[in-house]
């Protein structure tokens, strides 16, 4: 494992410390394109969802998609930014391929949201990470190569979908923290709904800026930007290379050589390397956009978007903890999903024990959903009857391994726990005259065993315990057929 996987400071036994700055990208989940009515949707035709205004063609005009708005003054408001009540568009010039305009249209000086602040998780210490600005813009398209051909194709379908970019401070210190980060950053999106964040789809990417001084220095170095990086392993391994490979530089005296450049990172070689000299803003050459009036908020409507603001997952994370007594672990677990900690309170409206819930929750329904490969929405079960499974197991009605079949049933079926437990003749058996039988006839039956446990051999009760078992099909109920062998049996001399 990495020392960055395992959350240790790769750069901890040298005289450097790391200096990251994230600008994470966001496509945002919008029925169309940001600036025309073309839909905005993954895995199509190559080039079948475009126009003249996302080709750029001569004499389209460009209008604002109020939905990518809304969501982004919303992120904003989530993080605590400031919300101008004036933004406006800029065009930034650059030529690739992929970008039809030859410009992208984006915000430069007054950006919809600014500042603000993400709180994180590290090994459960909180960490705080400012914000310079969220903005919104287009996106491109996507270049297409294909080994062995000369030539390579561009598909536009992407180009011109809502992309927010949130842009934090240089205040993370290791890759440990950078993935951590984004982490949050992706919960935070999801419980706002305001997009799918499927890293494999490009919905949620990150372009790493990282420079390395002497640790505890105030001053920047040179950074170098890492390039759409579309996992947290990625982020994480690709910031641990390049840290590592600017040490190296700096400790052999050839720190001339770390220049401002993009670097891509090659998973397979687990490798940053150089892309293109990395473009300073007068470059872009940008200037207002002149087909799109500015955008003029009103105190009200702000209000009125706050007002929709979910409970977040630092909160939620709190009120489990604090109201329904579950540890931070099974706290972090639950919440980490937003369906599975939804899932999860409305099986305790049913049943009020949280605890036993959320080990179910997290155990045996997981392991149904990666078995059947859905969400919890298409898993079947109602909150509310998975909630009386939960119960039959604690009122011993069935036992925990049988339970496990009966929740598959419930999920092929849509049955209720109670009808299936009768049906499928699992009843967990706990009848006192009818156990102490049983557990008196395997008693007799293996005298050695027997001998072992009242000589203090604990581990030969498991034995007995599992022969019991054997005899009701595995229908006794286990903890009181270990009860009725201690009685029986008697307990082991004092040592």
């Amino acid at each position: 494992m990495s020392a960055a996987a395992a959350g240790r400071d790769p750069l901890e036994s040298t005289r450097f410390e790391a200096v990251i700055g994230l600008e994470v990208h966001v496509q945002l989940l919008t029925r169309t394109k940001m600036f025309c009515r073309c839909e905005a949707r993954f895995g199509t035709e190559a080039n079948a969802l475009t126009c003249p205004v996302c080709l750029g063609l001569p004499g389209s005009l460009p209008c604002i998609n109020r939905r990518a708005v809304e969501s982004t003054v919303r992120v904003g408001l989530a993080f605590g930014s400031e919300i101008p009540l004036l933004t406006k568009f800029d065009r930034k010039s650059y030529f690739y391929p992929d970008l039809p305009k030859g410009y992208q249209i984006s915000q430069k000086d007054d950006p919809i949201c600014k500042g603000g602040r993400v709180e994180f998780f590290v090994d459960g210490e909180i960490r705080v990470a400012r914000l310079v600005r969220i903005h919104l813009e287009e996106d491109a398209g996507k270049n297409i190569h294909v080994e062995g051909r000369p030539e390579s194709w561009v598909d536009l379908n992407r180009a011109g979908t809502p992309l927010m970019e949130v842009v934090s401070e240089p205040d993370l210190r290791t890759p440990r923290e950078a993935g951590d980060y984004m982490r949050m950053l992706r919960q935070v999106m999801l419980y706002l709904g305001v997009s799918d964040c499927n890293m494999e789809e490009g919905s949620l990417r990150c372009d790493c800026n990282v420079s390395t001084r002497l640790r505890g220095a105030s001053h920047l170095e040179t950074r170098t930007e890492i390039k759409n990086l579309n996992s947290f392993l990625n982020v994480e391994k690709a910031l641990e290379h390049e840290i590592a490979r600017q040490i190296r530089l700096r400790e052999t005296g050839r720190e001339a050589e770390i220049v401002q450049e993009t670097r891509l990172y090659d998973p397979d070689r687990g490798e940053t390397r150089s892309m293109r000299g990395k473009e300073e803003a007068h470059d872009y050459r940008y200037f207002p956009e002149p087909d799109l009036a500015p955008l003029v908020f009103s105190p009200e409507w702000i209000d009125g978007l706050r007002a929709t603001l979910p409970e977040l997952p630092l909160v939620r994370l709190g009120r489990f903890q604090e109201d329904l007594g579950l540890s931070a672990y099974h706290a972090d677990q639950l919440v980490r999903d937003k369906e599975i900690a939804d899932y999860f309170e409305r099986c305790v409206e049913s049943y009020r024990q949280p605890q036993s819930v959320g080990n179910w929750v997290l155990n045996a329904l997981r392991e149904e959903l990666r078995s059947r490969g859905v969400g919890i929405e298409d898993i079947g079960v109602a909150p509310e009857r998975f909630a009386e499974l939960v119960r039959a197991v604690d009122d011993g009605a069935v036992s925990t391994q049988k339970a496990r079949d009966v929740l598959r049933a419930m999920a092929d079926s849509g049955r209720p726990a109670a009808e299936l437990i009768r049906e499928m003749g699992v009843e967990q058996i706990s009848d006192d005259s009818f156990l102490r039988g049983v557990v008196q006839d395997v008693i007799a039956a293996h005298p050695g065993p027997v001998e072992d446990v009242r000589r203090g051999k604990r581990n030969s009760i498991n034995f007995l315990v599992g022969q019991v078992m054997r005899r009701t099909k595995g229908q006794a109920n286990p903890a009181m057929a270990m009860s009725l062998i201690d009685e029986l049996i008697g307990s082991p001399p004092a040592e």
